[in-house]
């Protein structure tokens, strides 16, 4: 054996002993850092694998209640089958989405308002999951490297046709999961966010409670829609809610603690009185570990649903005076078809000119597409019209103020003559007379003079030019402001209509100014201003709720009082107390003697009702034909009133002159009082106890 294999050999053994140390080493330092994990750094490292997260949930309750002054429901609660959707702690991907809505579509069925929502958007997005490699396709690598992952998204749906997905848009089953997966798109990490709550029947309510298992998330519960006994009468001031945060609104709602998919007000009062009717939201403490599954719940407040609004409201009055107004329109178009073929709207509405509280307000429109009758009680405050003579107490009481005419100043009513400006005169030549005898037959003559003195015009000659101040208008419109008319009347409702304000200036304008045929104004204007002339000079802000309640624990019962909306002078008006007792007279007058304008068509139970008020009527066209805008305003008993009224009757058409015109005006006022008086006026024990 050579030396050379022998010195092999020998170097084997040395070789494994290094291979064992080396070994050796590492073992060590292996059981040296696992002891160092379980004995040093143990607890630590324990309680990130038993680590957990702490969430809290706020989840919506049902909204608070809407009474009459009788304490009768009009806007409720009704409890309905709900099928949920809780997204998991950080949501599931779009795919887990889509494989839910398409179980879900096998089991229930979306409404067609689901349905009609779907846009062209969810079409796009919907094909795209089930031809995701197609149509990512489209877009070259040079897009994708110069592009981030939502502009990629955003140009792939671009690039999606309808030829793509036309198809879709007749495949009602693809339709019913398009729906269902824009609800479990729009839900919120563990909160329960409703998919159905509108029909779901006991079939579609027992099978997703049988296979909740194999759907995560989703849980099928007792919820709440909003039900309204009374057939839509009041239905605009009441208001509608929605689901969902209202678009470019989220900054506003979220600053709130609004999450995106809560129920919120979005009209009327259940937006103008949101943060009392939303209630308390119930919170829930959710434990959830690493893999985001929840370990356990708490329920840390059950929360409060929201507060009842009590409205002046007298819901039976309402539906009264909704049938009256309804009636007599009818009547007016049947009776005059081929004249009244513009006629399409009538309002009324029926308040305390003290306190401002509403009893009544109707709007009823001939929808004549349809041939059918519709409530509109939001026309009250949207829809100006010209109102005619109802101004004449505004403008005598600015001329007294202006100290341009006094009591018992006498006017020679004739047709006026101004150069370049058609002649201007009354209904009828009344010869000289008063002030008072101006509002009792509706002088035009009276006023316009009374408008040129306040642009300091005194010395009118026949065709001859006038010369005034064009401040005219400013000083009208400000005394016409102080009682209600064109501005806002500041009732709870979240918006309102102030009406036209004429802009040119010639003489013309001004005389039609100062009879109401200039400016519009809205019915809820006129009733604040006859108001205002009512109680003696206070503009009284319009109201619907009159009491706040807390929750009751009875059914459909008030509970106890939380405040009491008390009446809002907004101004008083600059007038004497002689000046408005004057206007007064001559509203009794207007009513109350033979000559008054309005004497005539009163019913026989109205005449005992003690009414002052003034009529008006303006003129006015829609294509070329010469029609009327009918008013009517007043109050009732005349010395210690508590209702007054306002009625407006746009585009009648003329008959016969005007003589023989459907006294619709008259009619509603008529019928409306005598209901009031017989069922829901104060006896004389309760004003009593009220002054």
């Amino acid at each position: 054996m050579s030396k050379k294999r022998k010195k092999k050999r020998a170097l084997l053994p040395f070789r494994l002993n290094v291979l064992f140390a080396v070994v050796f080493l590492l073992f060590s330092a292996l059981i040296l850092q696992l002891g160092v994990v379980q004995i040093i750094n143990g607890e630590e490292h324990q309680a990130v694998l038993e680590k957990t997260t702490n969430d809290i949930a706020e989840i919506s309750v049902p909204r608070g209640m809407i009474y009459d002054s009788e304490g009768k429901v009009i806007v409720g609660n009704e409890p309905v089958y709900s099928i949920t959707y809780t997204p998991p702690k950080n949501g599931d991907s779009a795919d887990e989405r889509l494989e839910l809505a398409k179980q879900l579509a096998d089991i229930i069925k979306m409404d067609e308002k689901a349905i009609e929502k779907i846009t062209e958007r969810e079409y796009k997005e919907y094909w795209y999951l089930l031809n995701a490699e197609e149509a990512n396709g489209r877009i070259t690598a040079a897009e994708k490297e110069s592009l981030d992952d939502s502009e990629i998204y955003n140009l792939t749906l671009e690039r999606i046709t309808e030829a793509d997905y036309k198809d879709l848009m007749t495949d009602d089953q693809a339709k019913q999961i398009i729906a269902i997966k824009r609800e479990l798109d729009s839900a919120q990490e563990l909160v329960p966010h409703v998919i159905k709550n509108e029909n779901v029947t006991e079939k579609e309510y027992a099978t997703i409670a049988e296979n909740m298992e194999q759907m995560a998330g989703i849980n099928v519960a007792t919820d709440w829609k909003r039900y309204y006994p009374n057939e839509g009468s009041l239905q605009g001031a009441l208001g509608s809610i929605k689901t969902g945060i209202p678009q470019g609104e989220e900054d506003y709602y979220k600053s709130r603690n609004y999450q995106l998919n809560d129920r919120i007000g979005t009209s009327g009062l259940e937006m103008e009185y949101e943060s009392l009717l939303k209630g308390d939201k119930k919170r829930v403490r959710y434990i959830t570990d690493n893999d985001n599954n929840i370990v356990s719940q708490e329920v840390i407040s059950e929360g409060q649903r929201g507060q009842d609004l009590q409205l002046s409201i007298n819901m039976d009055f309402q539906k009264e005076l909704d049938k009256i107004v309804r009636e007599e329109l009818k009547g007016a178009i049947n009776k005059y078809p081929g004249a009244n073929r513009y006629l399409e709207n009538a309002m009324a509405v029926m308040l305390n000119p003290n306190t401002g509280e509403i009893y009544a307000a109707s709007g009823q429109h001939y929808n004549r597409e349809d041939n059918k009758y519709e409530s509109a009680d939001m026309n009250t405050v949207f829809t100006a019209g010209a109102v005619g003579s109802t101004v004449k107490g505004a403008t005598l009481l600015a001329g007294y103020q202006e100290g341009v005419v006094n009591f018992n100043e006498p006017i020679l009513d004739e047709p006026m003559e101004i150069k370049d400006t058609p002649t201007k005169s009354s209904w009828k030549r009344m010869g000289v007379i008063t002030d008072l005898q101006a509002l009792q037959m509706s002088s035009n003559v009276y006023m316009f003079n009374v408008a040129l003195r306040i642009g300091g015009e005194f010395n009118y000659q026949r065709g001859q030019s006038v010369s005034f101040d064009q401040d005219a208008f400013r000083i009208l419109r400000n005394y016409y402001n102080q009682v209600g008319l064109g501005v806002e009347t500041g009732i709870d409702l979240p918006s309102e209509s102030v009406g036209y304000v004429g802009t040119t200036g010639q003489a013309g304008n001004l005389l039609d100014f100062s009879i109401g045929q200039f400016d519009t104004y809205t019915t809820m204007q006129l009733a604040q201003y006859v108001s205002t002339i009512a109680n003696g000079g206070y503009r009284i802000k319009p109201h619907f709720v009159s009491e706040i309640h807390d929750p009751s624990n009875e059914k459909d019962k008030l509970g106890p009082l939380a405040e009491t909306k008390n009446p809002e002078v907004l101004n008083k008006i600059t007038a004497t107390e002689d000046q408005i007792e004057r206007i007064k007279k001559g509203f009794k007058m207007v009513f109350q003697t033979q000559q008054g304008t309005a004497y005539n068509r009163l019913s026989k139970e109205a005449k005992t009702y003690d009414i002052s008020g003034k009529t008006g009527t303006a003129q006015t066209s829609v294509n070329g034909t010469d029609l009327e805008n009918w008013t009517l305003i007043g109050y009732a008993d005349s010395e210690t009133p508590d209702i007054a009224f306002a009625v407006m009757v746009p585009n009648l058409g003329i008959v016969s002159g005007g003589t023989g015109q459907y006294p619709i005006t008259y009619n509603i006022v008529n019928r409306a009082l005598k209901y009031y008086y017989e069922h829901t006026a104060p006896d004389d024990k309760d004003k009593e106890e009220a002054e």
